[in-house]
């Protein structure tokens, strides 16, 4: 066994580190001894799109969580509609005291604002990030009876027949929307944008064959996928996912730079008590650095995050200007 050197600058480190360790204990009980004893009473955790999508899944994984750990009742409150921004606004509007949180998506708090022309909240200002809770790429998905099985194939089969491929989205404004406007734009083909009110409704309708494609999230098409009722040509991240890792990235798939990814963090109203959004953050990261809720997330598609709040408030600021000038280039609105 090596020793280590006693040496006065690693003394007055550890000492610095023993001193800045107890005064953070300090303040953290000294904040918990101010704070309210939280929660107390059911906490509603309002998911902005049907049951049964990405969005819904992950929302469910962290209110059982919670409430396993807290003893707590949190109620997943489905409310579509407007591409998320109907479910957005009610939380923006709530009383900002933890009991009204949101499952917010790449959707409802970054490409909104820029695809809409009049937005019902402010993306940024309405709300306080909590945390970043998964990444997940898209997949694009055809319906077996397309006579296609390569992004190739499809891009040639769109050109030879204008006008008869549909792709459906879980709404105006997802990401799932603006992975078809993108791969339009980058594959030079026409196709007409079907919206619904969320990836259930969207799968229904592809797998009944109303509609041919879909950029859908990973997770509710992977068991239809692994189940052979749809043909998975491409995954629109940069890597391949780990849960279809035979499947090619689009960019592999010859449209070099595509990339076009998902993710879901939590939110409560602005001004809710920091004390709050701390003890939330930390309890759910705990959760997501576990072996348990990354393989959990993995086996639905999806990717564990975390961090800061700090770090959730960056990424929202980064993504909502890198998929404005996605929307500017895919010329994509809804008014």
């Amino acid at each position: 066994m090596r020793a280590t050197r006693w040496s006065p600058a690693r003394a007055l480190t550890a000492t610095a580190r023993c001193l800045a360790t107890s005064a953070a204990l300090a303040l953290a009980a000294f904040a918990g001894a101010q704070a309210p004893a939280y929660p107390t009473k059911p906490v509603r955790l309002v998911v902005p799109f049907p049951a049964g999508g990405a969005t819904d899944i992950l929302a469910r994984a962290v209110a059982q969580k919670l409430g396993e750990t807290w003893g707590q009742t949190f109620v997943v409150d489905n409310r579509p509609g407007a591409g998320g921004n109907i479910g957005s606004e009610l939380v923006a509007k709530a009383a900002p005291d933890g009991y009204t949180l949101e499952m917010g998506t790449v959707g409802t708090h970054a490409i909104n604002a820029s695809l809409y022309a009049k937005m019902p909240y402010d993306h940024v200002k309405d709300f306080a990030p909590i945390i970043l809770v998964a990444g997940v790429p898209n997949v694009l998905v055809v319906n077996p009876a397309v006579p296609v099985n390569s992004v190739q194939e499809l891009i040639a089969y769109a050109k030879a027949n204008p006008g008869k491929l549909n792709f459906a989205s879980s709404g105006s404004g997802t990401s799932i929307h603006l992975s078809g406007e993108l791969f339009k734009v980058m594959a030079g083909v026409q196709m007409t944008h079907v919206p619904y009110k969320g990836s259930a409704p969207a799968l229904a309708d592809l797998l009944g064959g109303q509609v041919q494609l879909m950029f859908d999230n990973l997770p509710p098409s992977l068991p239809q996928i692994k189940g052979g009722k749809l043909r998975a040509l491409a995954v629109t991240s940069a890597s391949r996912a780990p849960a279809l890792p035979d499947t090619p990235t689009i960019a592999e798939s010859g449209l070099p730079g595509f990339e076009a990814s998902s993710w879901f963090g939590l939110l409560a109203p602005a001004g809710t008590p920091p004390a709050i959004i701390a003890k939330l953050n930390a309890e759910i990261a705990t959760w997501l650095a576990s072996p348990e809720a990354r393989e959990k997330l993995l086996a639905s598609g999806a990717t564990a995050a975390g961090g800061t709040p700090e770090d959730f408030a960056r990424h929202i600021r980064q993504e909502t200007a890198k998929w404005a000038k996605v929307v500017k280039d895919s010329g994509a609105k809804v008014d």
